[in-house]
């Protein structure tokens, strides 16, 4: 779906811990993708302005005790509080920001160690579903397999089982693991929690937004987001005219 609602640049803040190594990737697929970017240091809080808060991927302080366990207590991430309440904008984790959010409880779960207690350094074929709902009716077929580096060793995602049917029945999963390489229940790679407008994944979609270097899947994820913030924006609410539309010619026929 294309937008033409003629608004400004989005703004993306993309805040830095000690330990951050993928920033200036984020920036640069970010950038690519359409957004204004800043980067914000942990220890800042002044997040108004922003359409979207990115938490980036790397080994926020040393990932001592657990990934994120530290990073969780930062001033930025205690201020991200206030931010989602508020409806300032939308948040998204990758990778290490991803454990960072199920840390500090913006997304259900966890992020535990591998099943095979190893890093993992690879693409991995995924199932990516932005929209459970209303994908169908959209006339994508909801789901399409994309490919995307992993480079993690605490990211089993685990939850208990009431969790895990919540998450399920609220269609929080967006992206799948095809063949699950970590252990994750319900080969979960990515949580999108609609109505907070929070997104976790641990792929990294910034190191896969070139086609010269091979690969450029990823900015089907930041496409995904920004449409979504655009919705958000627009006077109207997309995914429920699409619905009305859809429903409205099947009853013509």
């Amino acid at each position: 779906m294309r937008f033409k609602f003629g608004f400004r640049k989005l703004k993306a803040g993309i805040i830095v811990f000690l330990g951050t190594n993928c920033d200036r990737d984020t920036e640069i697929a970010l950038n690519a993708a359409g957004f204004e970017t800043k980067f914000i240091f942990h220890t800042e809080t002044n997040l108004l302005g922003y359409d979207l808060i990115v938490l980036p991927g790397g080994f926020s302080f040393g990932d001592y005790i657990r990934a994120g366990r530290l990073a969780k207590l930062s001033p930025a991430v205690l201020a991200l509080r206030e931010y989602v309440k508020r409806r300032e904008g939308f948040v998204f984790g990758i990778c290490n920001g991803f454990q960072i959010l199920c840390e500090a409880g913006f997304l259900p779960g966890a992020l535990v160690e591998n099943v095979s207690t190893r890093f993992i350094s690879r693409d991995e074929r995924l199932i990516f579903n932005p929209d459970p709902v209303f994908g169908d009716l959209q006339g994508q077929g909801g789901t399409e397999e994309i490919i995307l580096p992993v480079a993690h060793k605490e990211g089993c995602f685990y939850a208990d089982e009431s969790e895990l049917k919540r998450i399920e029945k609220e269609n929080m999963v967006f992206l799948r693991y095809k063949n699950n390489p970590n252990g994750s229940l319900n080969d979960i790679a990515g949580l999108y929690d609609r109505k907070n407008r929070v997104f976790g994944m641990m792929p990294h979609p910034e190191r896969a937004v070139s086609k010269v270097l091979g690969n450029a899947d990823g900015f089907k994820i930041f496409n995904f987001i920004k449409n979504e913030i655009l919705c958000s924006k627009s006077a109207k609410h997309c995914a429920f005219d699409v619905l009305e539309a859809n429903l409205s010619k099947r009853g013509a026929k």
